[in-house]
């Protein structure tokens, strides 16, 4: 693809829809819920009986002016909803309810990673949409099944500028967002299950050149790897058309994950052939400044600003920073444990490498852990103090903690004889013993192989249980190697 790139610009605008994670659907008091039986969460409103009217979810706005806010939108103060006219079979009334004319936030932007450097992507809108119903093919059953559990369940939508120039700016952007999504909590953004998607434009235009090439859209696809690999297909494929002289058709394609490849479903609809016009069954919506106020009053720091926290105010690497800002709930466990010690770095170490292990073996996320902040901040002071060793603390006593989470560290320490022995009589007949065992190490260590000390600190700590204090017990052998 890089040699391609040397030729034409990449030009990619994105349009990731959120569903949005509130009780009851945009129009509708129907339950909003993933994974329900089929037609379980339905009314005559949903399935557009005859007569029915739609009656907005406050909820809805809220939750988009939040995400307005959350990447530097302009709020409208006055906002409408639209039909946006096509046919679908999983589509009840016919048309969408959306927003054309005046949507509910404008302009906004991300900084994204882009190569070595930050770019800065810009959205053109962020609408509000009612989602349609899902069909399923299978063998059992002649034709199509309809679930329209989630016909009217609400969505953002956001589009960004066509000003994305690359597969890997993408794929961080939707990382951005995903994470934005979950830290400000107005979904879920598990794009498994259809709660986040992304439609690509993707086009090439020839080097430097101001006018953009054909648009070929890529729709409905529900991972980052996909979005990315179905752009990189897409320049090949378009590169191979323009290098013969050929022009790209302007179409909607769909993305085979299976193959990597895209394939043609309909040519490209204009904005006209969905006969917009304004929903005459809602009214405007005006929106408040002391509104919009409140909303922003509950936004939580964003994972930008934690990452810039972590690494500024708590010395973490960038590394440690981006692993632990890259969930709210993670950094949220951060934060609780440093109230709680000083030792910034130990607990991202913690985190990083026992607690996530422990996580993972358990198949449980950050916020399910017996292992509850308190209990970390023990541990981490007691190897701080040199009463336990990090050793014995993250392969004995966690295990142990993890079985009975309400004892004390230091109490369940105790009773298993870990913690480290302050007894130096003790500790000096320990590396005697260990010396006499090995006389040609102990002689050619005086004879210059200093290197030979970390043997001998390692036997004493075998021979100690991992009881003695490793920086006492170096200090003492080195002594009594010299005598």
């Amino acid at each position: 693809m890089k040699n391609i790139l040397d030729k034409y610009d990449l030009v990619v605008g994105l349009e990731i829809h959120v569903q949005l994670n509130t009780a009851s659907k945009l129009f509708a008091a129907d339950k909003n819920s993933f994974g329900d039986a089929p037609n379980s969460n339905v009314s005559p409103i949903t399935l557009a009986h005859p007569g029915t009217l739609p009656k907005p979810n406050k909820a809805v706005i809220s939750h988009a002016i939040k995400m307005g806010l959350a990447i530097n939108c302009d709020i409208a103060p006055y906002t409408t909803f639209d039909r946006k006219n096509y046919f679908y079979p999983d589509l009840p009334k016919g048309y969408q309810t959306t927003q054309d004319q005046h949507p509910i936030c404008r302009g906004g932007y991300i900084d994204v990673k882009s190569g070595d450097g930050i770019k800065r992507v810009k959205f053109n809108r962020i609408h509000i949409e009612e989602d349609a119903g899902k069909s399923s093919h299978d063998a059992e059953h002649e034709g199509s099944l309809l679930d329209y559990n989630r016909a009217g369940t609400p969505l953002i939508e956001m589009v960004t500028e066509p000003e994305i120039s690359t597969a890997e700016e993408a794929g961080n952007l939707l990382t951005e967002i995903r994470k934005i999504v979950r830290y400000i909590n107005v979904g879920d953004g598990n794009m498994e299950q259809g709660s986040l998607r992304c439609d690509a434009n993707i086009s090439l235009k020839p080097k430097g050149s101001d006018k953009l090439g054909k648009r070929v859209e890529i729709k409905n696809m529900n991972s980052i790897r996909n979005v990315q690999r179905a752009i990189s297909h897409e320049v090949e494929r378009q590169a191979d058309i323009l290098e013969v002289g050929k022009t790209v058709l302007q179409e909607t394609r769909g993305f085979n994950d299976e193959t990597g490849e895209t394939t043609g479903q309909r040519t490209k609809e204009e904005a006209n052939d969905y006969r917009y016009f304004p929903c005459p069954d809602l009214l405007a919506i005006h929106v408040s400044e002391e509104w919009i106020a409140e909303i922003q009053a509950t936004l939580p720091q964003l994972p930008h600003e934690v990452l810039a926290d972590l690494q500024t105010n708590f010395d973490l690497s960038a590394y440690d920073a981006e692993i632990i800002a890259d969930q709210k709930e993670l950094s949220d466990y951060f934060y609780a444990t440093a109230k709680l010690t000083s030792h910034f770095k130990r607990i991202a170490n913690w985190m990083i490498g026992p607690i996530k292990s422990y996580l993972n073996d358990s198949n449980i996320e950050i916020q399910e852990a017996v292992i509850k902040p308190a209990l970390l901040a023990e541990i981490i002071e007691m190897v701080a103090s040199d009463k336990l060793s990090f050793s014995m603390a993250s392969t004995r006593l966690l295990p142990a903690l993890i079985d009975s989470p309400h004892q004390s560290a230091f109490d369940l320490a105790k009773q298993m004889e870990l913690l480290q022995s302050d007894d130096q009589d003790e500790l000096v007949k320990t590396i005697e013993d260990v010396i006499a065992s090995m006389p040609d190490k102990a002689k050619a260590y005086k004879n210059g192989k200093k290197g030979l000390l970390g043997l001998f600190v390692g036997e004493v700590m075998k021979k100690s249980g991992g009881k003695a204090n490793p920086k006492v017990a170096n200090k003492l052998i080195a002594e009594l190697l010299e005598k």
